[in-house]
């Protein structure tokens, strides 16, 4: 069943991308599509954030059609076709996993790696493995440190985690010049992140939350002083201080 719908979202792609199909699907290349596939990717998360399987599902679907427009590109340029990625994927899934599909005993994070390296044509350059520094910068930062986790260089205590945020606090404070600033500022975000993976919490998603949180808040107290007959450009951080802790109260009564 699942194979008559694949082939059946394959079939309408390759006819948006006919010539009697869409003008904006045929004027589309792997490059103009980049920005939309780290956009529904985001979207998936966003979806799971809110527990909506819904929104899941709606987005979910929004990726794979990525995958599927990227395939499609590939066939008409002759390079590889829907079916290749799928046996590529197929291949690796296997491959990577002796302990299920071959003799090897349990999940071994170094034989993870050495695969991996086999696969790249090489041995691996370090023990935290090759990593994908094209990542967002909190989570490039907590894969490494869950790569080098993996391999026994890690802390033991979650206290030593929190002395090291407070160790890099203290420097930041006293660093002087922009280079060094720059420097300890991102010392620290590397130490909150190794924070943030200790309590089991996604730095990334936890500063879009707080971001998205702040943006809310901002909304709601632009209103209160629209709906005063007040202007926001007009009046001093003391008074929207006032502003923001009243909409931060208002919300704490209303979790209760």
């Amino acid at each position: 069943m699942v194979g008559k719908e694949f082939e059946k979202l394959i079939e309408i792609m390759a006819k948006l991308r006919s010539e009697n199909g869409c003008d904006w699907d045929r004027a589309q290349t792997h490059e103009s599509l980049k920005p939309y596939l780290i956009e529904e990717a985001y979207e998936v998360l966003n979806a799971i954030d809110n527990n909506d399987d819904e929104e899941l599902k709606e987005e979910l679907g929004d990726v794979l059609l990525q995958v599927v427009f990227h395939a499609q590109i590939a066939t008409e340029r002759g390079a590889f076709s829907i079916s290749d990625v799928i046996n590529t994927l197929s291949d690796k899934l296997i491959r990577r996993h002796p302990h299920v599909f071959g003799d090897a005993e349990g999940y071994s994070y170094a034989r993870w790696e050495e695969i991996k390296a086999k696969e790249k044509g090489g041995k691996k350059r370090t023990s935290i493995g090759d990593v994908n520094h094209a990542l967002p910068g909190l989570s490039l930062a907590r894969r490494v440190q869950e790569n080098a986790a993996g391999v026994g260089f890690d802390w033991v205590e979650i206290e030593d985690v929190w002395n090291k945020v407070e160790e890099e606090i203290s420097e930041l404070r006293t660093a002087k010049a922009q280079e060094e600033v720059e420097e300890e500022l991102g010392d620290l975000l590397f130490a909150v992140v190794n924070l943030a993976r200790f309590l089991n919490v996604d730095p990334e998603s936890a500063v879009r939350k707080a971001t998205e949180k702040f943006i809310m808040r901002f909304e709601k107290m632009e209103k209160a002083i629209e709906k005063d007959g007040k202007s926001i450009g007009d009046m001093n951080l003391e008074e929207l201080d006032s502003y923001w802790n009243k909409i931060k109260e208002h919300e704490d009564v209303n979790e209760l």
